[in-house]
């Protein structure tokens, strides 16, 4: 299939996308040190994180991927979503309050505060490996890909290259302020493209009785059965439970947008926020590739799904208009990509080898930072599609690498007799089992294992009772270090306190709750 844009929609991508490098510029003008370019002068409010929360986590090729899983899959991959609400919730109530208490850069650093500097050393080490060789290149490759369906004329190799290169210099200059300003744009114009989508769709088929003649009951199904072989319902309590705590609780990709908070107040309604957007998806992103069985019953191709619909559906314009949000999904998740690992690599590793570096000299560095880790995932990002089978291992990277790193950030936070030697015993015990399973997949074992996700519960099982057991030996920190890093009741008891200045519907619990019915109605539903 062809697509062919017009002029008018050609120039609303153009226009578009030098609005956001100009963006970058501006904001690039207002730093004066690291706090202002990692973290954005920690001076932003909640809109505005909840909205790059949001799109930091929708890449390009989420909307094909959602649209391709409504179309063949069902709804079972909306697990993924719902749970995500919960997760930003216990972020928002539990984790959140400490990281900000602490005035962090990164959230491996609470690991140092809580254990040592090796504990945070391996996280960050951990996260810089998965953000560059995953997020950041697999972004480019998937939404290269993509643009590639509209663009055939161009390579793939140039389309990787343009886009790292847009979202590179407007991240660079910018810092962590051009990223989340230019997040809440595009998620707007995600969220208002696929709505337009879906509503265009619905008109197109006639309404959703069209749909329901010709599928079956059980696609509808957000959960699936016990014996289901992808995810059964059990897998979703354990596994996408852990794989999602990892994703929005302790990965600077995500986080850091509410360590650049005003106050703690503003990075939970953000975080509150940002899990009422992701209750939209089904309705917004998953119900078209539904809709899509009935406008497309022969369709073989999933990934041509959303393209298709794009084309077939909107007016010029409107096209343009929309073509601009996919390519924003994109660009969000690369330019959070690139400034967490430049945050990561100069936070935590480059000021700790030179201490007396200068706050405007750890910003040049992690400018110059970026820039190299955009030229590395430019040169790896086509390396993806040689190495097919290798990538297919690559979809279960989360469920192999953060069952070790989630155990140390639970284990610290809850849990007050935990040390560093029992953190440095579930860290070489889980890294071994990592090792073991990635070992298992590359020689092509015959072992039979159970579902990935219930195997990424177990190792975090695993971790936290080697913690547990490992902190018998070794000393604890003492009971103010302690008092800075650890939960108890005594902070829920103060929080209640202080929540009592603000009106009900300002007290994040209030609005956690309300989140919680509608997720609950919508998994009622479906």
């Amino acid at each position: 299939m062809e697509f062919n844009l017009a002029f008018l929609d050609l120039s609303i991508i153009a226009v578009y996308l030098v609005a956001i490098v100009l963006l970058g510029f501006y904001f690039g003008k207002k730093h004066e040190d690291a706090e202002d370019y990692f973290l954005a002068g920690r001076n932003l409010t909640w809109p505005i994180i909840g909205f790059s929360l949001f799109a930091s986590n929708m890449s390009s090729n989420s909307l094909v991927g959602l649209a391709g899983a409504g179309y063949k899959d069902g709804f079972s991959v909306y697990s993924y979503e719902w749970m995500a609400v919960l997760i930003l919730i216990l972020f928002a109530v539990f984790f959140l309050p400490f990281y900000l208490k602490n005035k962090i850069f990164t959230i491996p650093e609470y690991l140092e505060k809580r254990y040592s500097y090796f504990v945070r050393a391996y996280a960050s080490a951990i996260a810089i490996v998965l953000n560059i060789l995953v997020d950041i290149a697999a972004t480019l490759y998937a939404g290269g890909l993509v643009i590639n369906l509209i663009f055939p004329q161009l390579s793939l190799s140039v389309i990787i290259v343009g886009l790292a290169l847009i979202a590179g210099v407007y991240t660079i200059t910018g810092g962590l302020s051009s990223v989340m300003y230019t997040d809440a744009v595009q998620a707007i114009i995600l969220i208002l493209g696929s709505a337009l989508i879906t509503y265009m769709a619905y008109v197109e088929i006639g309404g959703w009785d069209a749909v329901y003649a010709i599928t079956e009951p059980e696609h509808f199904d957000v959960m699936k059965p016990i014996d289901d072989p992808s995810m059964p319902w059990p897998s979703v309590f354990t596994g996408v439970l852990l794989i999602g705590f990892y994703f929005w609780g302790t990965n600077q990709y995500i986080t850091q947008r509410t360590l650049a908070s005003k106050n703690i107040r503003q990075g939970q309604w953000g975080a509150i926020f940002a899990g009422f957007l992701k209750l939209s998806i089904l309705f917004i992103m998953i119900f078209p590739g539904a809709m899509a069985r009935v406008l497309y019953p022969d369709m073989q191709e999933m990934d041509m799904i959303y393209p298709t619909m794009l084309f077939d559906l909107l007016p010029t314009g409107l096209l343009g208009i929309v073509l601009a949000g996919l390519i924003a999904a994109m660009m969000s998740s690369l330019d959070s990509g690139l400034n967490s690992v430049s945050t990561l690599v100069t936070m935590d590793f480059v000021q700790k080898a030179k201490p007396n570096m200068t706050s405007k000299e750890l910003m040049k560095v992690g400018r110059i930072i970026t820039f190299i880790v955009m030229i590395i995932a430019i040169f790896w990002a086509p390396q993806i599609g040689q190495f097919e089978k290798l990538w297919d291992y690559l979809q279960n990277t989360l469920a192999w690498f953060c069952p070790p790193v989630v155990s140390l950030f639970v284990m610290g936070l809850f849990f007050r007799r935990t040390n560093t030697a029992g953190a440095v015993a579930s860290i070489v015990v889980g890294f071994s089992i990592t090792v073991w399973l990635i070992g298992l997949k590359l020689v092509g074992s015959q072992m039979v294992l159970p579902n990935f996700l219930y195997v990424a519960f177990i190792h975090f099982l695993i971790c936290c009772i080697i913690s547990f057991v490992g902190s018998s030996f070794g000393t604890r920190k003492s009971e103010s270090e302690l008092a800075q890093v650890v939960w108890t009741t005594d902070n829920y008891t103060s929080e209640t306190e202080s929540l009592k200045a603000y009106p009900w519907y300002k007290n994040y619990r209030y609005q956690a709750l309300l989140l919680i019915v509608l997720t609950a109605i919508i998994l009622f539903v479906y």
